[in-house]
């Protein structure tokens, strides 16, 4: 069991070593800030309209086919003989997706039409999240190896960007108002934003009210993009440190980001996934029957 451990622990500091690029190595020069410096790779402008693909569209590309992947691989399984090892997870999945999060959030009558939507929304970001601490040559430093230029192994969470967590958080504050709408009409819906208060405070409580709906998309992707990008710079900090100071002493730093790389593996990533699909489901259901 103790030599389990120390390969774990080995392994996870060989990856994390893999995780920083050349410049890393020149004392004085490492900034973990860098790394959300995103390079065009391909170069697409439409007017004001900024559509490149860069390393974070990358990783969301990645994201999307592994997501595809997984819920292929442990949902469409045919239901013969002992249950598998991959049924069970399968199992798992569907039910935390449908009893915690769609059966808190939503009505009964709007399940069967948005559970795909916020179990979708649940497994795209964990597995974004999970992707972005597995070192991959999707970085924008290069090597050269026997005269070839390749891309140095990084890692980098996609969702440490507040464009992406924007977009997604962008995607349920509009189906949400969208619902509102679509089940109880404009007149009603907007008209339960009103909180029964007396009609002197109406001009200061409607502004506030309107406020909080969009602070709703601000929070959605504020808290997600602030937890994994402080996660992210805390791990490239302290392994930076041992290559910047160039001193073994600092080696003690290197288990601290190997005990935050964990915490953020085995907590942070699936906690955000969760809790960015359970307030999208609150919110969907709060507008579909905004008297609760």
């Amino acid at each position: 069991m103790l030599l389990k451990h120390k390969a774990v622990l080995l392994t996870a500091l060989g990856g994390l070593a893999l995780a920083f690029p050349s410049a890393a190595f020149a004392r004085g020069d490492f900034d973990p800030s860098e790394e959300w410096n995103l390079h065009d790779w391909v170069p697409i402008h439409l007017g004001p309209l900024d559509l490149s693909v860069n390393k974070a569209v990358a990783y969301l590309w990645l994201g999307a086919l592994l997501s595809m992947a997984l819920g292929i691989a442990v949902m469409r399984i045919k239901v013969s003989g002992p249950p598998t090892r991959r049924q069970a997870i399968g199992e798992q999945l569907y039910e935390i997706a449908q009893v915690q999060v769609a059966e808190q959030g939503l009505p009964n009558k709007a399940i069967r039409l948005w559970f795909p939507y916020v179990a979708s929304v649940m497994i795209f970001i964990w597995v974004v999240n999970i992707i972005g601490f597995i070192p991959l040559p999707l970085s924008d430093e290069k090597f050269h190896l026997f005269g070839v230029e390749l891309p140095t192994f990084a890692i980098f969470a996609a969702t440490s960007t507040l464009s992406v967590t924007l977009a997604l958080a962008l995607m349920t504050w509009v189906f949400t108002h969208v619902e509102g709408i679509r089940w109880n009409g404009p007149v009603k819906y907007f008209k339960s934003w009103i909180p029964d208060v007396p009609k002197a405070l109406l001009p200061l409580i409607v502004p506030l009210e309107i406020l909080g709906q969009f602070m709703r998309l601000i929070s959605l992707s504020v808290r997600l993009y602030a937890n994994m990008l402080a996660g992210h710079i805390l791990i490239l900090t302290f392994i930076g440190l041992m290559f910047v100071l160039e001193s073994l002493a600092l080696v003690p730093a290197v288990a601290l980001a190997v005990l935050f790389y964990l915490f953020e593996v085995v907590i942070v990533v699936s906690i955000q996934a969760f809790i960015f699909a359970v307030l999208s489901a609150i919110y969907i259901g709060s507008a579909i029957e905004p008297e609760h």
